[in-house]
C-alpha cells in the first residue's frame, strides 16, 4: 500500500511539473509571436474551456492580466467567470461555497479576484507588545470584505474550548465595492455608542510585515476635488496631476512655488504627542453613528443551518450596501443627486476647521500674510544655519539658551515644530488611512521587536505544519490535567495562545512556543516570552506524571527534554526550569514542568471556526482600540464597563 502511494504521488508531481513546462512553453509562444498567428495561440484556443481553466489556474492572476493583453480572442476566452472563479479559489482564502455567495456582491469574478489579491497580504494574526495581557488582532473574511477581530483575554470553563464561545471585539474592515475599489473602516465605542470611522486604504504590501494607522495630507485640484495618491481605495486618480500647476501657483515665480511645495513630513516622523492628537481629532470629525444593520454580522457563521445561513448572508449584503453608501456620500445623504452637493469627501477633514482644535498659531496654509514673509524666514534659517555650523568650525558651538541646536539651526522643540507645519501646510485636507508596508525587523524567537510610539500591528507569522515541522502553528490551551478542569479556587482556567515554530541552535532542532495571549487578570509573563523551548531530536525518558491507571490511561506517542517559562530573572528576563513535552492522543501536546508537575496542556486551534462560534463584545475606543499603546500588566479590556461581557443583541446578530 505504502508502495502504491509513493507511485500515485510521484505520478502527480510528474504531472504537475509537465503541465508547468506545456504552460511555460506556450506563454513564451504567446508573448513571442504576440498571438497574431502562432501555433501556441491556436493551441490555447483550441482547448476545451474547462482544460482552458485547468491550465489557466495554475498562473498567477498577474499572468493572466498579461496573457489577455496578447490577442483578443484570448482577451475574449480569459474574460469567462470560469477562469476568474479557479483565480479566486487558488488564492486560499475564501471557501468555493461562500465565493458563490461573495459573487452577488460584484461585477464579475476579475472583479473579485482583484479585490482578494490586494487584501490578501492581512490575512493572518497582528500583535502588539502592549498590553502584555492583549492586543492580538485576527483578520479573517468577512462578507466581500476582511474584518480585523480583537481576541480578548479570558477564561475558559470546565469543558475547554467547547464550554463557552471565545469573546472578541471588532477593530477594523476593508470592504470590497461593486468595482473592486476599496473602503476602510476603523470600529470604536465612544460615549456609550458604537462608532464607525471612515478612511483609506493608502497601500498594501505584497510582503507586509506592519500595519500602520496614519493621518495623510491632500491637496485639491484647482480648488475643487481632492488629489489622492495612487491607492487601492481611488484608483482612478488624475495621472498627470504632478503635471499640473494649481490656481494659487499661478503668477508667482519659480523660487516661491519650490518654496510652497517642499517635500511632505512623513507621518511618522512627527512627535508622538502630533501624532495622537491628530488621528483623534480627524477620528472625532469623520465619525459615524454605527446603524442598527451596520452592528449586525461581519462574517457569517457555520453553516450549520442553510436556511438560517441564507438569511444572514441577505443582511450581510444589506449591511454592505449602507456602509459603501455612507462611505462615498456620508452619514446624511438619502439620495445620489444630494450626494453631488456635499463640497467634500466624508472620509476627509478641512484643516481650517481644526486651526482652534490643535492650538498652534500658523499651522493651515495661507496664515503666512505674504509670500515674502515666507521668503523671509526662509533666509534667516538658512542665514543662522551657515552661522552656527562656522561657530562649530571655529570650535566656538554652544547651546541657544541652553537648548540643543539642530541642523537647520532650530532648537528641538522648534524642529518638531516647524516639522508639524510643514506637514498641515503642505494640503487643504486630512484623513485617516490605513498603510501595510513591508519594514525590516528584528525578531527574537519568532517575536518581532516592536515600537511603543507608532500606532502600529505587527503580523506574526504563523508557519503550517510540514515534514519534520509538525507541530508547527497556532495552539491553544490551559494549565491543569485533564485538561480545563476546574478547581475549588479557580472555576476557570485563563486561555493561552500559542505560535509554535522550528528554530536550529547549535545544530539541533528546537520547537518555539510564544505566548501571544494571556487569559489572567494580571500578567504572569511577558508577550512574547517562550513559554517552553523542546529538543525535538532528544527523547526524554521521564514518564507522564498523571497516567495512573488503566482509567486514566495516556497514550504518549513522543516525548521530548525541554525547558519550560520560570521565575528567577524578573518579568521581562525569566529563567527557565526543565521539563518534557508530550505529544499524546488526539493530537494534544502537554508540557511537564519536571520538579513542579505543572502542566500546559494545548490542542491546535482553528481561529476562523472559533470566532464564527464566538461572541461579539463592544470595541475600545477607537485610536485605543487600533494599538494599546499604553504600558500595562492588567487586564485593560475589562477596565472598560462597555467591554465586560456585553454582548450584542440576538435581533441585531
Amino acid at each position: 500500500m505504502f508502495v502504491t502511494d509513493e507511485k500515485q504521488q510521484f505520478n502527480s508531481r510528474f504531472l504537475k511539473i509537465t503541465l508547468d513546462i506545456h504552460i511555460a512553453v506556450l506563454v513564451m509562444s504567446v508573448c513571442a509571436e504576440q498571438m497574431s498567428s502562432s501555433c501556441g495561440s491556436s493551441l490555447l484556443l483550441a482547448l476545451p474551456e474547462d482544460i482552458f481553466t485547468i491550465v489557466v489556474g495554475s498562473l498567477t492572476p498577474m499572468d493572466v492580466c498579461t496573457l489577455s493583453l496578447c490577442s483578443k480572442n484570448l482577451n475574449a476566452l480569459i474574460t469567462s467567470d470560469k477562469v476568474w472563479l479557479a483565480q479566486c479559489e487558488s488564492l486560499g482564502i475564501v471557501s468555493s461555497q461562500d465565493l458563490v455567495e461573495w459573487r452577488t456582491g460584484v461585477s464579475s469574478y476579475k472583479t473579485l479576484c482583484k479585490f482578494l489579491w490586494n487584501v490578501k497580504p492581512l490575512m493572518g494574526i497582528w500583535v502588539h507588545q502592549n498590553p502584555e495581557l492583549g492586543n492580538v488582532v485576527y483578520v479573517m473574511p468577512g462578507f466581500v470584505s476582511v474584518v480585523g477581530c480583537r481576541i480578548i483575554p479570558q477564561e475558559l470553563g470546565p469543558l475547554g474550548m467547547e464550554d463557552g464561545p471565545i469573546l472578541w471585539a471588532p477593530v477594523f474592515e476593508i470592504i470590497g465595492d461593486i468595482d473592486g475599489s476599496i473602503a476602510f473602516f476603523l470600529h470604536g465605542r465612544e460615549r456609550d455608542c458604537d462608532k464607525l470611522y471612515p478612511g483609506c486604504v493608502k497601500s498594501i504590501d505584497k510582503s507586509c510585515n506592519v500595519l500602520f494607522l496614519e493621518v495623510e495630507p491632500k491637496q485639491r485640484i484647482n480648488g475643487g476635488s481632492l488629489a489622492h495618491n495612487k491607492n487601492l481605495a481611488h484608483c482612478n486618480s488624475d495621472r498627470n496631476f504632478s503635471r499640473r500647476i494649481c490656481k494659487s501657483d499661478r503668477g508667482h515665480s519659480k523660487s516661491q512655488r519650490v518654496l510652497e511645495k517642499s517635500p511632505v513630513v512623513p507621518f511618522f516622523n512627527l512627535g508622538f504627542g502630533d501624532r495622537r492628537k491628530l488621528l483623534e481629532l480627524v477620528a472625532d470629525h469623520v465619525r459615524l453613528r454605527a446603524p442598527n444593520l451596520a452592528n449586525g454580522l461581519l462574517f457569517p457563521p457555520l453553516r450549520d443551518d442553510g436556511e438560517r445561513f441564507q438569511k444572514d448572508v441577505l443582511l450581510m449584503s444589506k449591511r454592505r450596501s449602507l456602509l459603501m453608501k455612507i462611505y462615498k456620500f456620508g452619514e446624511g445623504c438619502n439620495n445620489l443627486q444630494e450626494a453631488h452637493r456635499l463640497p467634500l469627501n466624508p472620509t476627509q477633514m478641512e484643516l481650517h476647521k481644526i486651526k482652534k482644535s490643535l492650538g498652534r498659531p500658523n499651522i493651515c496654509r495661507g496664515s503666512v500674510s505674504s509670500d515674502e514673509s515666507q521668503v523671509s524666514s526662509h533666509k534667516k534659517r538658512v542665514a543662522t544655519y551657515f552661522k552656527d555650523r562656522l561657530k562649530f568650525i571655529l570650535g566656538k558651538s554652544s547651546p541657544v539658551n541652553g537648548r540643543a541646536v539642530s541642523r537647520n539651526g532650530l532648537s528641538s522643540s522648534e524642529s518638531k515644530h516647524s516639522q508639524f507645519q510643514e506637514f498641515l501646510s503642505s494640503a487643504d485636507t486630512i484623513g485617516m488611512t490605513l498603510c501595510a508596508k513591508s519594514v525590516k525587523l528584528f525578531t527574537y524567537r519568532a517575536w518581532p521587536n516592536m515600537h511603543d510610539n507608532q500606532f502600529a500591528l505587527y503580523k506574526l507569522p504563523t508557519p503550517l505544519p510540514a515534514t519534520g515541522q509538525e507541530y508547527a502553528g497556532l495552539w491553544g490551551g490551559t494549565f491543569g490535567w485533564p485538561p480545563g478542569r476546574p478547581t475549588d479556587d479557580k472555576p476557570g482556567k485563563a486561555l493561552f495562545f500559542l505560535s509554535l515554530s522550528y528554530e536550529e541552535s547549535e545544530g539541533q532542532r528546537i520547537l518555539i512556543a510564544t505566548k501571544i495571549l494571556e487569559g489572567t487578570h494580571y500578567v504572569l509573563h511577558p508577550n512574547g516570552s517562550a513559554m517552553f523551548v523542546a529538543k525535538v531530536d532528544e527523547i526524554s525518558s521521564d514518564p507522564f506524571p498523571y497516567n495512573d491507571g488503566a482509567s486514566t490511561s495516556v497514550d504518549v506517542k513522543h516525548a521530548y527534554i525541554g525547558d519550560g517559562i520560570a521565575n528567577g530573572y524578573g518579568f521581562r528576563y525569566p529563567g527557565s526550569k526543565p521539563g518534557s513535552l508530550f505529544v499524546i492522543q488526539n493530537g494534544l501536546l502537554a508540557f511537564v514542568w519536571k520538579e513542579s508537575k505543572a502542566v500546559l496542556t494545548l490542542q491546535r486551534l482553528n481561529l476562523q471556526e472559533l470566532l464564527k462560534k464566538g461572541e461579539r463584545v463592544y470595541a475600545l475606543p477607537p485610536i485605543v482600540n487600533f494599538a494599546y499603546l499604553t504600558k500595562s500588566f492588567s487586564n485593560v479590556f475589562t477596565g472598560f464597563s462597555n467591554t465586560t461581557r456585553c454582548f450584542f443583541p440576538s435581533s441585531l446578530l
